[in-house]
């Protein structure tokens, strides 16, 4: 394999994932936490990668990590753990997930705010009644 910036100056103009318009460039690869078609967000070219999908059942968010002895094997390269026992401790487990062993700290507070925005999309819409009684 490649380094990561030679794969990275290779596909960053050339990709079957991106999307380009109003002047900004995204990218829908798998793994990718902003959408953004930048390095540090690319889902494709790093060893360690960090992915939050709804879950199948839509309660609940999964932690997709990238396995980094698997490169032979693309069918068995990630792990995936369910969260779904509530927000904060979604959140917690997260943090600590990403903050052990060096996983990448710097995709933290991404995953926590994608899988943020996941939990509150899941939630019931609920209607506010006026306080006014029409005769």
């Amino acid at each position: 394999m490649a380094s990561p910036d030679l794969q990275w100056l290779i596909i960053r103009n050339n990709s079957s994932f991106l999307l380009k318009g109003n002047g900004q460039t995204y990218s829908r690869e798998p793994n990718n936490l902003k959408s953004l078609n930048s390095f540090r967000y690319n889902g494709l070219v790093h060893k360690k990668t960090v992915g939050v999908v709804p879950a199948k059942d839509g309660k609940g968010v999964v932690l997709i990590t990238k396995k980094t002895n698997a490169g032979k094997r693309p069918g068995k390269g990630y792990s995936k753990v369910e969260l779904k026992r509530g927000s904060r401790q979604t959140f917690s487990s997260i943090r600590k997930t990403l903050r052990s062993n060096r996983y990448r700290k710097d995709l933290k507070m991404a995953a926590v705010r994608r899988a943020s925005a996941l939990l509150k999309s899941q939630k019931p819409v609920v209607v506010k009644k006026s306080g006014l009684k029409s005769k």
